[in-house]
């Protein structure tokens, strides 16, 4: 793989290919572009045309990122809480969970990464994950790390 690959353009700024630095020098470019901010915005691809073709359903997302957002966290809410949640439940959520990353996937699904902003629902150093289909239905749930 080859640190040259063309940079994607677009609204939210110059999407390039997610590298890690490893401690002894080691370079590791990842399959997918990447524009650092609040929030992270990853097309998953490694494909520079295929990103482009991501831009129109990321644009989507962000035009109604409250929406989106609310409807994340309300999805971990009620998958983890014991009982239905009450509406100051979801509104807390809404609030402590805070979007962090937002990830297109060829074929139109998302998924949104929360912080928890207070610590108080998750151990450090895991998140939440909601993936969503191609028509914005929640698939499923996830803790990562």
């Amino acid at each position: 793989m080859s640190h040259s690959s063309p940079p994607v353009r677009s609204d939210w700024g110059v999407f390039t290919r997610a590298v890690t630095v490893l401690t002894d020098g080691d370079v590791l470019v990842h399959d997918w572009y990447v524009v650092d901010g609040e929030p992270e915005l990853v097309l998953r691809t490694s494909d520079a045309t295929e990103a482009t073709a991501l831009l129109p359903r990321l644009g989507d997302v962000l035009a109604d990122r409250a929406a989106w957002h609310r409807r994340a966290s309300d999805a971990v809410v009620t998958q983890f809480g014991e009982d239905d949640p009450t509406q100051a439940e979801l509104d807390d959520a809404a609030d402590d969970l805070v979007l962090a990353t937002v990830e297109v996937h060829l074929g139109g699904e998302v998924v949104l990464h929360l912080d928890d902003s207070c610590g108080e629902h998750f151990l450090d150093g895991y998140w939440p994950a909601v993936r969503f289909d191609e028509v914005g239905g929640v698939v499923v749930v996830t803790v990562e790390a």
